[in-house]
């Protein structure tokens, strides 16, 4: 909206707006108006929460230590969603079409977790809504989105979208994408892997739905998946502007995505919602992300990796997000394995996720945090390292 109004004034010979072209300072503008919108409106968000009795329902097997977070507002997330939207609407150009992908993957998984929260809250029931029932619904978003990336990476504007879909059609669905579509290996400059359309399909439904529910899971302690996401988001908006960049992805050896580098701004919105509901999130929390938040963030963060190409990428920089996902499900197969097996389920680990297990040891949950903090930052120097290092 803004970014239409300084072009306007620019055309105007008052040059001063002309700064608005660049993204770099929408992006630090984004951040900032984010931020902003967080930090003002977060106390509001929580007196709402905690009036309407939008409280956390804490699992009675879980640490002792969390049940004295019995009644904290949850539903958290919102507050992010509500400063990406405004900053992004403000600052982002509203015809780039992987500004309008993120959004619509980012507030599709929210309202999938706004209803889940919901569920938990009125039902005070910890499990929420059905997983059968969550899946469909991140299925259906998950495999729009795929088939919109699909031609939305490999098409040079956005006018050619539609065509390059409608010439894989008229080809029997025979039509392959081009290398930019391949799926890189960092590291390395000259290997990657050809998808087709639907390998590239089914890859992003895998990463959308991996990513999404493996933040959610994430989401179990104060402050635990909101400083990752930020992190990580962050190297994906550097990744994003320089495959905008025809110059700077050509030297670095990365593919060139016409457009990618709009999503800069969305990533830089995203820093700021997130690190202005760590200000109220960190322990002890005063609210609580919950299910709206985290499916959405990790919505968010696989689309993004899927614009710029570096899905294995996410996989090494949310190293965090991956092995508590892990976690879970080894935990899972392992009991039912045994449970077949031996008439007694047993257990790899003291309690899933991970992060759990931990505090089961005696770690401290600020201990815990803390250190997988720090893990995200090596694997985030990991992720950073490959843009030079090929």
């Amino acid at each position: 909206m803004l970014l239409e109004l300084a072009r306007w004034l620019a055309a105007q010979d008052i040059r001063f707006f002309n700064v608005f072209n660049y993204i770099t300072f929408r992006a630090v503008l984004a951040c900032a108006t984010a931020l902003f919108i967080g930090l003002a409106a977060g106390p509001r968000v929580i007196r709402y929460l905690a009036e309407m009795k939008f409280g956390q329902a804490v699992r009675t097997d879980g640490p002792q230590t969390h049940l004295v977070k019995q009644g904290t507002p949850t539903m958290g997330g919102v507050l992010i969603l509500i400063s990406i939207a405004i900053s992004v609407l403000l600052w982002a150009d509203l015809r780039n079409r992987f500004v309008w992908i993120v959004m619509l993957v980012t507030m599709g998984y929210g309202w999938v977790g706004w209803a889940d929260d919901y569920r938990k809250v009125v039902n005070r029931d910890p499990n929420g809504m059905p997983a059968r029932e969550k899946y469909m619904w991140q299925t259906i978003i998950g495999v729009v989105a795929a088939i919109g990336l699909a031609f939305s990476v490999s098409a040079p504007s956005e006018s050619q979208t539609f065509v390059l879909f409608w010439d894989w059609l008229k080809s029997g669905m025979t039509m392959e994408l081009p290398t930019k579509a391949d799926l890189i290996v960092p590291f390395f400059k000259h290997i990657s892997y050809p998808l087709g359309v639907f390998g590239f399909m089914i890859l992003s439904y895998l990463v959308l739905v991996g990513t999404s529910n493996a933040v959610n899971l994430t989401d179990g302690l104060d402050g635990l998946a909101i400083m990752p996401t930020v992190m990580v988001g962050s190297v994906l908006g550097l990744f994003a502007y320089i495959s905008g960049n025809a110059n700077h992805s050509t030297y670095l050896l990365l593919p060139y995505i016409p457009g990618s580098g709009e999503v800069f701004v969305f990533c830089a919105a995203m820093a700021g919602a997130g690190l202005a509901f760590l200000w109220f999130n960190a322990y002890p929390a005063q609210v609580f992300m919950g299910d709206v938040g985290a499916l959405a963030l990790g919505g968010a963060l696989g689309t993004i990796a899927i614009i710029v190409r570096q899905e294995i990428l996410l996989f090494i920089m949310g190293g965090v997000f991956v092995v508590e996902a892990l976690s879970v499900m080894l935990q899972v197969i392992y009991f039912k394995y045994t449970k077949k097996r031996y008439g007694q389920g047993r257990r790899i680990l003291l309690m899933a996720p991970l992060h759990h297990h931990f505090e089961q040891k005696g770690w401290r949950e600020t201990q815990v945090v803390v250190r997988f903090w720090i893990i995200t930052m090596m694997l985030i120097l990991v992720g950073l390292a490959s843009i030079k290092l090929r």
